[in-house]
């Protein structure tokens, strides 16, 4: 370009009038450059550039008709005779005059092709054919003409069939992971009345506002124990589609798509998504909740995954930062809530907070180079190794009172917040104000040492989603955060009461299929 954005911006009419002919050309002429270096710019395109295909507007993207790297030709092969030798009536099809307008000549237009597969091209399907350890016939039980019973030697004859692949579990006498190939035989009975009754494979459907409508269908290829399998590979393992397919046909021998892959995870979430309500009422339930939430990207949108956990429960919730998402999971709560110090968890009366996190602001204040915040930051720190220590000692022995014990030093401390939340240093009056704000919550802990002066339990439940985020990316869709925190629920939920989550999940994966109820979460186990 010969004219940058800020000479361009001071180009106008009274500015032209001013020059002289030699140099209203010579400005003209680097103009030109410049308009036709832009133009060649907007034309660019990914058939005459090195940009990528997705950059092409969608109505200007070829049609399935055309060659994308060949316009021209594609556009001239759409006016020869068809394949099936029909020649173009010349009579009723008037020859077109060329347009001269910017010189350029017009072409007939491309009939669009009907979306999808086309007659007379070749189909895709399972080339892989498994020999079946099992053959399991399925018949109706009752007539649906009459209504009656029918009898389990009623005549009979299969009318349809599908292969199914499930993962059973190893054990001690048959350690390690073994597939069981189930060919299932669909049989039409014939009832004493001459009605013909068709057994049909079960189904069920969930509707999920956030997730979809889920179409749930015993006939399927990938077993509730596979698909158990595949959950395991993409949530705890952090294994992409593409990955776990490629463990599948390595390691056992399946070939699956990536689309089946995908398919098996959300089906998979749509059979969980009834235990929500569990989760939920267990959450509020709890007597002491650790709540923390972490940046989460859906797409283009910067959201947030919660974490709310307690000693026999943990929900995973991906929403909008705000009280929203506390007044939707927590209503009635009324236990305990261990938070950090964002200010929406402040309308909650029965609150704790992390020590944690003001004792690494504080830690801030020692190194930064002013001497009052310095100051401050030693003050605060030597005041929390000081309480840390009496509560450590009191959880070991008797109590105490441990306010009254201590109730010089907290004065000393809540005297120089009130002092410093004016302070020109910034760090220095916002550590001041979040102690001043929450001086109950922070300091409550004093009256039961029990209680845990970190929230740990929740940074912990939420370390591995974070490694996770940081190699996926997070999200796409909407569905796509609903597959994950529903089953990331339920598999730190059955964790935290002692019990392995794939077999539950296998099973409420194959009772939703066959269209009834997911089995309830298990109890704890005792001791916990």
């Amino acid at each position: 370009m010969h004219l940058s954005d800020h000479s361009l911006s001071q180009l106008d009419a009274a500015y032209v009038q001013t020059l002289d002919e030699g140099a209203l050309r010579g400005l003209l002429l680097r103009a030109l450059e410049d308009l036709k270096e832009a133009r060649e710019r907007l034309g660019q395109n990914p058939t005459n550039s090195s940009r990528p295909p997705s950059s092409q507007a969608p109505w200007d993207r070829p049609s399935a008709g055309q060659d994308a790297t060949h316009g021209d030709a594609a556009d001239d092969a759409a006016s020869t005779p068809d394949q099936e030798g029909d020649q173009p009536d010349e009579a009723s099809t008037p020859p077109q005059e060329p347009s001269t307008q910017s010189g350029q000549t017009s072409k007939p237009k491309t009939p669009k092709r009907k979306p999808g597969k086309q007659p007379g091209a070749p189909g895709f399907g399972r080339t892989q054919v498994f020999e079946a350890q099992e053959t399991r016939a399925h018949r109706p039980e009752v007539c649906e003409g009459c209504g009656k019973t029918l009898p389990a030697d009623a005549p009979s004859v299969a009318y349809a069939g599908f292969q199914s692949i499930d993962l059973v579990w190893g054990d001690v006498e048959r350690p390690g992971l073994h597939l069981h190939i189930t060919d299932h035989r669909l049989h039409d009975g014939l009832c004493e009345c001459g009605h013909h009754t068709r057994a049909r494979p079960g189904e069920g459907l969930v509707e999920d506002a956030r997730l979809g409508a889920v179409a749930l269908s015993e006939w399927r290829l990938v077993g509730p124990g596979l698909a158990t399998l595949i959950v395991a590979l993409h949530l705890r393992f952090r294994m992409s589609h593409r990955r776990i397919r490629e463990f599948l046909h390595d390691w056992l021998g399946v070939r699956l798509s990536t689309g089946t892959i995908k398919g098996t995870l959300h089906e998979a979430a749509g059979a969980t998504a009834p235990l929500e309500e569990a989760l939920i009422e267990a959450v509020v339930a709890s007597d002491l909740l650790h709540a923390d939430e972490t940046s989460w990207a859906q797409g283009g949108d910067l959201l947030w995954l919660w974490v709310f956990t307690s000693a026999t429960v943990t929900l995973f919730v991906v929403a909008k930062r705000g009280r929203a998402i506390l007044d939707r999971i927590l209503p009635g709560f009324s236990g305990w809530l261990m938070s950090d110090g964002w200010q929406s968890y402040r309308h909650l009366p029965q609150r704790l907070r992390c020590w944690a996190h003001l004792t690494r602001k504080a830690q801030g204040l020692i190194d930064s180079y002013d001497r009052e915040a310095q100051a401050f930051g030693r003050q605060v720190q030597d005041t929390f190794d000081t309480l840390i220590g009496a509560i450590h000692e009191a959880r070991a022995g008797p109590a105490g009172d441990l306010p009254g014990t201590h109730a010089a030093l907290l004065a000393e401390l809540h005297a120089a917040c009130v002092r410093l939340l004016g302070h020109r240093h910034a760090k220095t009056k916002a550590l001041a104000v979040e102690l001043w704000n929450d001086w109950e919550a922070i300091f409550r802990v004093l009256d039961n040492p029990q209680w845990p002066i970190t929230n740990n339990a929740a940074e912990r439940a939420l370390r591995h989603w974070v490694i996770a985020r940081r190699i996926m990316m997070g999200t796409r869709t909407e569905a796509g955060s609903r597959t994950f925190t529903l089953l990331a629920s339920v598999i730190e939920t059955c964790r935290q009461r002692g019990h392995v989550p794939w077999p539950y999940l296998a099973g409420v994966i194959a009772e939703r299929r066959a269209g009834r109820a997911a089995t309830p979460l298990p109890a704890p186990m005792p001791g916990l």
